[in-house]
């Protein structure tokens, strides 16, 4: 067991040695069911995260060898029994029934797993009688969390010398929906980033057929000089990877401009979304854009390229979280 706050707990993580079939327990789309594997599929080591369903999101995403590793997942068959706090859903588990669900699912001969539970749900009734007078209260319609804590990272908050933002576009790709669109894995053709403190930046456009389209590239405001020098994706990767320093952390707006880092390749990975930072003052449903004008942050786009305007925002942004977050 590793207690730690996710900044040490990533080092800590990234320096553990695991197994070739060691695995995550996570929910997600492409996470494998534990009870479907046959006894040479089973992970032989197995992650579970203990928290809260928002903490185990951030531990996700501020610990990039989570993110490496490969997701398992389960499909309880009844409720769970943790009335305490309220769940996302009826059949999300706790953090002690999930182990003993992945326990039943990976190593079935193993016996006296219901006395834990009986120990569980004593645990739960006792809490219950001392905290809530009337112990037949369902828990779960208990009040959402009260919006106003910021859940803002750490380096972000202490210092940017070492945080690297980055914004990509995409290559296009066939509007499809569902599954099928999931399953899409589009490249980027144009990524920049800046170091906050230095102001150092990189920008690059990366071959695609669709920068041959003079729409596309209009749209996105690419010049002519930067598609002439457009490189190959895995020089892209080389010089992204010859950019970032041992120290850096990635931060990206959203969750899908980290997934097109990905899609270039399997290790490349961002540290921080800060889509996910909540903020009281953020515009319900609005858009980076809209915090950016609603509190009048200055910015300084290198050009009037989309992608320049949206890093630009994403600088002023990382800096008002530290400015108003910093210790």
């Amino acid at each position: 067991m590793i207690c730690e706050h996710n900044t040490d707990l990533a080092r800590h993580v990234e320096s553990l040695t695991l197994s070739q079939r060691a695995g995550i327990l996570y929910p997600s789309d492409d996470a494998r069911l534990l009870e479907n594997l046959s006894p040479s599929e089973r992970p032989d080591q197995l992650i579970i995260l203990d928290g809260t369903w928002h903490h185990a999101k951030t531990m996700m995403r501020d610990i990039p060898r989570l993110r490496r590793l490969p997701r398992f997942r389960l499909a309880p068959a009844s409720p769970g029994r943790y009335r305490i706090r309220r769940e996302p859903n009826a059949f999300a588990l706790s953090t002690l029934e999930a182990t003993l669900s992945a326990l039943q699912a990976l190593e079935p001969e193993l016996e006296r797993l219901d006395q834990l539970m009986m120990v569980f749900d004593k645990m739960v009734d006792r809490q219950i009688q001392y905290t809530q007078p009337n112990s037949q209260t369902d828990w779960r319609r208990n009040q959402k969390r009260r919006a106003g804590s910021a859940n803002v990272p750490r380096i972000l908050a202490d210092d940017l010398k070492n945080v690297v933002v980055a914004y990509g576009e995409q290559e296009r790709v066939e509007k499809l929906r569902g599954r099928a669109r999931r399953l899409q894995k589009p490249k980027p053709v144009f990524w920049t980033a800046q170091r906050c403190v230095t102001g150092e930046v990189f920008r690059v456009a990366i071959r695609s057929n669709c920068l041959n389209e003079a729409d596309f590239a209009d749209r996105l405001g690419i010049g002519k000089e930067q598609l002439e020098n457009a490189v190959s994706l895995e020089t892209f990767i080389s010089m992204w990877h010859s950019f970032l320093r041992p120290l850096d952390k990635v931060a990206v707006y959203h969750p899908s401009t980290a997934k097109l880092l990905r899609n270039a390749s399997n290790d490349l990975n961002t540290d921080y979304i800060l889509k996910s930072v909540h903020l009281a003052d953020r515009i319900a449903g609005g858009t980076l854009d809209d915090f950016i004008a609603a509190h009048q942050l200055p910015t300084s786009p290198r050009d009037d390229s989309r992608a320049s305007q949206r890093l630009a925002n994403l600088v002023a942004f990382a800096e008002y979280l530290s400015n108003q977050y910093g210790g």
